[in-house]
């Protein structure tokens, strides 16, 4: 599979988020990322149903919708009849993480899990055969713009040889935090193909040679 390329809108200047959509889609985004956060399970809050709704008018590209939030089962229904086309949700947030991912496939929708970088990979292990999607978290949830941790290569390279061993090839494993046109090439050959990328892609002065570049 190739790299697919997730862009995070909180890297975006919100108050042109039109323009801001049509601009990265013409530089060649693959997903839209759009962090849900709700200032309890990470210490930050962003935007919710209104914005995701604004954001489904303007999109052409699907909807990669990363819930950061607590007990996430009550808002799965919400943000699949939005438009969502992916909802990732905390393995860390959730008390049932399976009832999660049946709700989220119930509405004929992707379905991933994530975990942060101070969760083990068997935290996530009993459910690689019924997700669609693993995201790995290389900075700590919450604000972007932050440094990639490296010590979470590891991780991504024991979640593809768990994939890989259950022939389960076909999931992909997205990384989000600090991917840059460096950090991507790292996380490729550990085994990611879907980046996320914020600040560096729609901070760049020419986004589709950043959007390029990670495209590895």
């Amino acid at each position: 599979m190739y790299s697919l390329v997730s862009a995070s809108l909180l890297g975006c200047d919100l108050a042109d988020l039109s323009s801001e959509i049509k601009s990265i889609e013409q530089a060649g985004a693959d997903w839209l990322h759009c962090d849900v956060m709700d200032g309890a399970f990470v210490n930050n809050i962003s935007f919710g149903t209104p914005v995701l709704k604004c954001i489904k008018k303007a999109a052409s590209v699907p909807l990669d919708t990363h819930l950061m939030i607590n007990d996430p089962i009550r808002y799965i229904d919400d943000y699949a009849q939005l438009g969502s086309d992916n909802i990732t949700f905390h393995v860390e947030a959730a008390g049932d993480p399976q009832s999660v991912i049946d709700r989220i496939h119930s509405h004929g929708i992707s379905a991933g899990i994530s975990l942060k970088p101070a969760t083990p990979v068997s935290a996530v292990k009993p459910f690689l055969e019924s997700v669609d999607l693993v995201l790995v978290m290389t900075v700590d949830p919450g604000f972007g713009g932050q440094k990639f941790m490296p010590d979470t290569l590891e991780k991504i390279s024991e979640i593809r040889y768990l994939l890989d061993s259950m022939g389960k090839k076909d999931v992909r494993i997205e990384v989000d935090g600090g991917i840059n046109g460096t950090t991507v090439k790292y996380c490729r050959e550990a085994g990611a193909d879907v980046m996320v990328s914020g600040s560096y892609i729609f901070g760049a002065q020419d986004r589709t040679a950043a959007v390029k570049s990670l495209k590895v």
